[in-house]
């Protein structure tokens, strides 16, 4: 008699399965709709889009979105793809329509579901990513990327030096280029130029030592240097000097020395010209920092890329922009009033709401966070490298590292609020380092993130294979060659991963600055180290606390503001955890 040996349990195994995979997926496209839902909610407050007519959408999404879209699918394998998002933008419009209908027969009303907003929100942006990500894949699309990413990354580059100088006055950092980093760059390229050398140890305490002997020397300095000395000196040589070495690498003739001349004379007669307009010289790097990339990559692209058309793309936006206003002025259509614009993010007023900027608080958390950034990064990582690297794993030192460890994974889940009190005590009290100043809240800061930071770089540092340092050892390298030439740079990426993380993290905080005393709003911005610190969280909460204009639009304003920084801090982290993932490759 034959036997049945079949059972239930693998439809059950396969059924739990499937179970819990839609219950994944649903909780995940769950939280990204209810978190799309809420970003939507707050730019349209933020921007003023409720005061927008229908027609000025369409002719936005017509004339400045298509073309440029259009033109990066060129030469795309999958054609479906123009055909699809082409499809979707045409029926969007009646779907939109539809769809305020609905919402308001059954009695829901709100300035989201009006339907060019729901036009823009659940067609326009969702088919621009599709388009733009297809887009990449393509040659044009791929060369426009990437001319307006160096463009924009310049540009970025720019802001955060500008920034710099409003908290670092030029006669210091004068002083700190020429006795700090200069030292500092001049060592390390002797010591990649000769790497039997040890002088490379030497460099961080070279320039340790000249930042201190700068910061002295700037104590009794009794005259100033000139502008256009400090302009030359620390900005336009070490600019001229990027490029002209940019363009020796890809081309050995004297083209790195001409690109190198006209850099330094764009730089120097470019600050002269907008000193005349009555704005800072600074603000020529700005600018440059914004063209000379992007200049560089067109140069490379129409010399040797096939596919040249994608560097219209920018000039195609451009036109575009062009066109609509004046279409838009012509046909007098209704456009956005927006809370963020130029004055809100340059303006240092506290009120009326109408008037309110935010300047002070975005230099006060761009200058907190860069210092949060060199002292986490710099104890983190060397507090990871020691541990992983150079501690013993059994004996008292591996009983003493495990006791280390379970309080580092113990300090990471404590409370703000107790780095607070303890930012409060240490830093302001007890060491003399002032209440709420920036250099305390940086200190309070770094110490919050420096547990997450230590076992973020930890993971990194054990994913890199045993094989490569045992490969290393059998080189005859020593145990900091390895560390340095192996380790470190595999484990980069993820190093990087897991500071930005922490960063984000930090620059959202409200707490500790609360407790070490920073202000909560502030109408100037902090001109030097010891000055008050404010962020940019403090800021917001001062404002939600006012009533009327303030919590409906000028901290969604802020809240933009906010959440664009940190896309930044994470495009930067991505961009270097991609190109060291692409230089071990």
């Amino acid at each position: 008699m034959a036997t049945d040996h079949s059972t239930d349990f693998g439809h059950v195994s396969r059924l739990r399965g499937t179970l819990f995979e839609a219950l994944s997926l649903g909780s995940s496209l769950l939280g990204i709709v209810t978190l799309g839902i809420l970003l939507a909610i707050v730019s349209v407050d933020a921007l003023g889009l409720d005061a927008a007519d229908g027609g000025w959408i369409l002719t936005i999404v017509g004339l400045v979105v298509v073309p440029p879209l259009a033109l990066c699918t060129v030469g795309l394998d999958d054609a479906a793809v123009r055909v699809r998002a082409a499809a979707a933008l045409v029926l969007g419009v009646p779907a939109a329509f539809a769809a305020e209908l609905a919402f308001g027969a059954i009695g829901v009303n709100a300035a989201l579901l009006e339907w060019q907003l729901l036009y823009l929100f659940t067609v326009v942006l969702p088919v621009a990513g599709v388009v733009l990500s297809a887009g990449t894949r393509s040659p044009v699309g791929s060369v426009a990327m990437g001319f307006l990413g160096r463009a924009i990354g310049g540009l970025v580059l720019g802001a955060a030096i500008l920034i710099l100088f409003v908290v670092v006055e030029p006669q210091l950092w004068f002083l700190l280029y020429t006795l700090g980093v200069l030292p500092f760059v001049a060592i390390t390229v002797y010591a990649r130029r000769h790497p039997d050398t040890r002088l490379g140890i030497a460099r961080v305490p070279a320039a340790a030592v000249g930042a201190a002997a700068a910061i002295a020397i700037h104590q009794f300095l009794i005259f100033y240097t000139p502008y256009w000395v400090f302009h030359v000196w620390s900005l336009a040589i070490p600019a001229a000097v990027a490029v002209g070495l940019t363009y020796r690498s890809a081309r050995p003739d004297a083209s790195g020395v001409i690109a190198g001349g006209v850099t330094a004379l764009a730089l120097v007669f470019g600050s002269l010209g907008i000193g005349a307009l009555g704005l800072p010289p600074s603000y020529a790097l700005f600018v440059l920092l914004g063209l000379i990339p992007a200049g560089l990559y067109a140069e490379r692209a129409v010399g040797s890329h096939p596919s040249r058309l994608g560097l219209a793309v920018p000039l195609v936006l451009i036109a575009g922009v062009a066109l609509a206003l004046g279409l838009v002025d012509v046909l007098s259509l209704a456009g956005p009033e927006p809370w963020l614009d130029w004055q809100f993010l340059t303006s240092v007023k506290g009120s009326p709401a109408e008037a309110a900027g935010f300047y002070p608080a975005i230099v006060g958390s761009v200058v907190v966070i860069a210092l949060v950034a060199l002292l986490s990064f710099a104890f983190g990582v060397g507090t990871a490298v020691f541990l992983e690297e150079y501690t013993a794993d059994e004996g008292l030192v591996g009983s003493i590292t495990r006791l280390v460890q379970v309080n580092i994974a113990n300090l990471a889940a404590v409370p703000s609020v107790v780095y607070g009190l303890l930012g409060l005590a240490v830093f302001a009290n007890m060491l003399g380092l002032g209440l709420g100043t920036i250099v305390t809240a940086s200190l309070t800061l770094s110490l919050l993130i420096l547990p997450i930071t230590i076992i973020s770089a930890q993971e990194a540092i054990r994913s890199v294979p045993d094989d490569l340092r045992r490969g290393s050892d059998a080189m005859g390298a020593t145990r900091w060659q390895t560390t340095k030439n192996v380790v470190i740079p595999q484990a980069l990426p993820g190093i990087f991963t897991g500071t930005i993380l922490a960063l984000g993290r930090a620059i959202g905080e409200t707490a500790p600055l609360i407790l070490i005393g920073a202000a909560s709003s502030t109408t100037s911005a902090p001109s030097e180290l010891f000055d008050t610190a404010i962020a940019m969280p403090l800021q917001l909460f001062a404002w939600y606390n006012n009533p009327g204009a303030f919590r409906e639009g000028v901290v969604p304003a802020g809240v933009v503001t906010l959440l664009a920084i940190l896309l930044v801090m994470n495009g930067t982290a991505i961009v270097l955890r991609n190109k060291y993932e692409r230089a071990d490759g």
